[in-house]
């Protein structure tokens, strides 16, 4: 398999069923495809026995959660001039008990050929290509990376730009300042701000760079001031033959949350992921590691885990896989829940 090709069957780990879609419609102008996938998953971890507690009193038990899931997109495009295009992308998750069924993407725009694709909506940030080079397990995602700023992850009353120009890729998005309010507390919350990244790939050598930064401003409806928060990341990945290596640095200001004391911190944080492929089976592995900042050298551990799957690709629609995430925070710190292990089991139909 050559490196296209692994690239490919790791990037397949995250991808939603777009790239499978069924097209539905089509004719000289327009098309409409509809895509998705279903997920069994069963994850064995330990459990809270009572959540109204703080996190180190809790008593716990090895328990077996039902996290299936079904997703259901539709992709639609229609040519409103030469080599340009009105695009409109729709994605629905749906989990077992409903609790938290979502709209993922809900977006539409224009797209050039030439000039690269401008979206409103729900739509994705700039910062989740780069943090894509190391989440690339079949289950369990990155603990670096999935701490990005909610102006730089997949997130509504953004305006996105995407362009592609040869081997490089640069993404750009703006979160306009909007009215929401906090389900618990009732208060009204405002977050915006941008972010922005590039990614290069180096010709024909297997290597790809990538850089951005994310800023935002959060309001949440106590304080009266609104909190700054930024973050920069860099990343660099090499693929060579079957096997792929991906590296991922990330800086944060007011951008993450101690979990001892639950007070807003700046972290700092490196994850670092491989894969190999044999055959339809890919085999893949991350280290992820984050503290915040304190005076003097003094730090608190906010993620520390190795992750290690297998997957087995029966064809393009359809694969198992199984993944275990070895959980280093400090128990007595954080509680048994947050320090848990994790072992998950799980059968994706894409169509």
């Amino acid at each position: 398999m050559n490196k296209h090709l692994i690239a490919l069957a790791v990037a397949a780990a995250t991808l939603s069923g777009a790239a499978s879609a069924a097209q539905v419609y089509s004719d000289d102008s327009s098309s409409l495809a509809i895509g998705g996938r279903v997920e069994a998953r069963a994850l064995l971890s330990e459990q809270a026995d009572n959540k109204n507690v703080p996190a180190k009193l809790q008593t716990t038990d090895n328990e077996v959660t039902d996290i299936s899931r079904v997703r259901v997109n539709i992709d639609a495009k229609t040519q409103i001039a030469d080599g340009v295009q009105g695009v409109g992308f729709f994605e629905r998750e749906f989990v077992q008990d409903n609790s938290n069924d979502e709209n993922r993407y809900m977006y539409a725009g224009v797209n050039s050929d030439q000039y690269g694709q401008i979206v409103y909506g729900k739509a994705d940030g700039s910062l989740g290509m780069l943090t894509d080079f190391t989440d690339i397990m079949a289950y369990a995602g990155s603990v670096v990376g999935g701490t990005k700023l909610a102006v730089a992850d997949r997130t509504s009353n953004n305006l996105a730009y995407t362009g592609n120009f040869g081997d490089l890729t640069f993404k750009a998005n703006y979160v306009f300042s909007g009215a929401a309010y906090d389900a618990d507390t009732g208060k009204k919350t405002d977050v915006h701000g941008f972010s922005t990244g590039a990614v290069y790939k180096v010709a024909d050598t297997g290597l790809a760079l990538g850089l951005g930064y994310g800023e935002q401003r959060d309001q949440n409806g106590v304080d009266t001031h609104k909190a700054r928060s930024e973050q920069t990341f860099a990343t660099a990945s090499y693929t060579m033959g079957d096997l792929y290596f991906g590296g991922l640095y990330k800086y944060g200001r007011r951008d993450g949350k101690n979990l001892v004391t639950d007070n807003v911190t700046d972290t700092q944080g490196y994850e670092f992921a491989a894969a190999y492929t044999a055959g339809k089976a890919v085999f893949t592995t991350t280290y992820g590691f984050m503290k915040d900042e304190n005076a003097h050298n003094v730090y608190d551990e906010l993620a520390n885990a190795v992750a290690i799957d297998g997957t087995y690709y029966f064809n393009s629609n359809f694969r198992t896989y199984a993944s275990y995430t070895f959980n280093m925070l400090d128990k007595n710190k954080v509680g048994k829940v947050a320090a848990s292990d994790q072992f998950v089991l799980g059968a994706r139909y894409d169509f």
